[in-house]
């Protein structure tokens, strides 16, 4: 009977991980609590190693780890608070200036990012069609609090598109 239970939460977990990062590998779901308002997801990245963005070197020494809480895109009217653990690692190349760096998640998470890429990307799109006043109001309506300097910040954090060549 417990080993049916076990193995029932775990096709859940495996489920969830695919509905909440259906792109992004070497993250393991611990827990969600869903309430009123917010979904908490508790999560943690479960790569053996990371290279160094200032030399390149993999390492896999382990420095130590902490939590951080990037704001997602909400869920069926709530939002959502990913507490993902990530690890910090220490730079095996001693001509490197760098002792430690955090492995960072492509495609969940950038360096100092606030947001996860989805959110980040949805209000970036948001950005581009309306600006900021009305971006940042139809974001409230979207159930993401932002300002308008933070929509215009992101529309301009967004890369030149390409023009074609004239015939």
């Amino acid at each position: 009977m417990v080993g049916l239970k076990v193995r029932a939460m775990e096709e859940v977990v495996l489920r969830l991980k695919e509905l909440l990062f259906p792109s992004i590998a070497d993250i393991a779901v611990l827990s969600v609590d869903v309430n009123i308002e917010i979904v908490r997801v508790e999560a943690q990245c479960t790569t053996v190693g990371a290279a160094c963005p200032g030399c390149g070197t993999w390492s896999t020494r382990v420095h130590s780890s902490f939590l951080r809480s990037p704001a997602d895109a909400p869920s069926a009217g709530r939002g959502v608070l990913l507490q993902l653990r990530v690890r910090r690692f220490r730079c095996r190349s001693t001509m490197c200036a760098r002792r430690t760096f955090v492995g960072q998640k492509p495609g969940l998470t950038r360096r100092y990012g606030q947001r996860t890429e989805r959110l980040r990307s949805t209000l970036a799109a948001v950005g581009l069609a309306l600006a900021g006043r009305a971006g940042a109001r139809l974001a409230s309506v979207l159930g993401v609090s932002i300002s308008r300097s933070t929509v215009l910040r992101l529309v301009d954090a967004l890369p030149e598109p390409e023009i074609p060549p004239r015939e």
